[in-house]
């Protein structure tokens, strides 16, 4: 994998923005349900540096090696509450929405457990760590790697 940009002052001055954006949506909603579903997001597209930041942060939050060992496999695992389900569900119908539609069987446990303000903020949420995931895998900005842990 060929790295595409470097990442500059310049790049990250416009990625300000994007990056005060990301921590707003998060406002008012638990962080250990936002880490969760910017892990599975990057899960299903694929974005490796997201992945290690967002797993990272996870569990400097707190957050169990089991549930995010199991977080691929959320919908056969006990260990998520009702709310982390239905965000993670909403969560993979936008990231999938070109194939799903955001179809109202993934809305309606939504609509009953989140205030409508938490429903846009998780919604914006869906939208920001998916438009990361984006500019990581489209510019192969790889993750780091400590040293002496990179494949022969």
């Amino acid at each position: 994998m060929t790295q595409r940009l470097k990442p500059t002052p310049a790049t990250l001055a416009t990625l300000k923005p994007m990056i005060d954006f990301s921590h707003y949506c998060e406002v008012g909603l638990e962080p250990a349900l936002c880490e969760l579903v910017k892990i599975r997001a990057s899960q299903i597209n694929g974005c490796a540096r997201c992945l290690h930041m967002h797993v990272a942060d996870a569990r400097k939050a707190g957050e169990t090696e089991e549930r995010l060992h199991l977080l691929a496999g959320w919908r056969e695992s006990p260990l998520y509450s009702e709310r982390e389900r239905a965000a993670l569900e909403w969560t993979e119908a936008l990231t999938h929405i070109a194939e799903t539609r955001a179809p109202d069987e993934a809305y309606a446990p939504v609509k009953r457990l989140f205030s409508e303000e938490e429903q846009i903020k998780l919604t914006m949420l869906i939208g920001a760590i998916n438009a990361w995931n984006r500019l990581n895998v489209g510019f192969r900005i790889p993750h780091p790697v400590a040293a002496g842990k990179r494949a022969a």
